[in-house]
């Protein structure tokens, strides 16, 4: 399976068309949230994005909630938007969380989850799937220009447990676009310009 993966757009709509050029290439579009900025842009990108006629897996990030993602992708029969939920594309299953894990500094505005909301939100993740989230896992693609690691515990718990195949996160930009391995998994940080990247059978 041919994914190719991204994160934090937030309202670049050239990076979005540089997305839908280079979809039809692959088996599944993955986007890893934040799409709009503040909240603010969010129809426009998904204008944009919705004409990838490839299969789409999308969660929000904390820059858009899960119901505003849902309502921008109405009428796109090929989006998937999960959070908490998962589907399941040519027999590979795809898990999703939306958000910021932990809750972040920024204020109402963003849409964030504790670490406890993550955990029971990611229950029914399956094993040896791709996860999908916004937020890292601790530990991993999570460190900030200060040297702090940003990710989540519980999404750190659920790779751990749960051995997916694949992560594709978003959220911390200074790791974007860049990958690491933790045993069986492998770990992408998808950043704007995303990475393409085949799934082994």
């Amino acid at each position: 399976m041919k994914i190719l993966a991204f994160s934090d757009l937030h309202r670049n709509l050239s990076a979005a068309e540089s997305i839908v050029r280079r979809s039809a290439a692959f088996d599944v579009v993955v986007g890893a949230g934040d799409y709009a900025t503040v909240r603010r842009g969010l129809p426009q990108i998904i204008e944009v994005l919705r004409r990838i006629e490839r299969p789409v897996v999308l969660v929000c990030g904390n820059s858009e909630t899960d119901l505003e993602l849902r309502e921008a992708c109405r009428g796109w029969p090929q989006a998937h938007v999960l959070h908490g939920t998962s589907v399941t594309i040519d027999g590979v299953p795809f898990f999703g969380l939306g958000g910021a894990v932990p809750v972040t500094p920024f204020g109402p505005w963003s849409y964030d989850l504790s670490e406890q909301e993550a955990e029971a939100l990611l229950q029914d993740c399956p094993s040896g799937g791709i996860l999908v989230t916004h937020s890292p896992p601790k530990g991993l693609l999570d460190l900030s220009f200060s040297g702090q690691n940003l990710g989540s515990t519980a999404i750190r718990a659920v790779v751990e447990r749960t051995a997916p195949a694949l992560v594709v996160c978003g959220h911390i930009h200074e790791s974007g676009g860049r990958w690491a391995r933790w045993k069986s998994t492998v770990v992408l940080n998808a950043g704007p310009a995303g990475i393409e990247w085949e799934l082994e059978p």
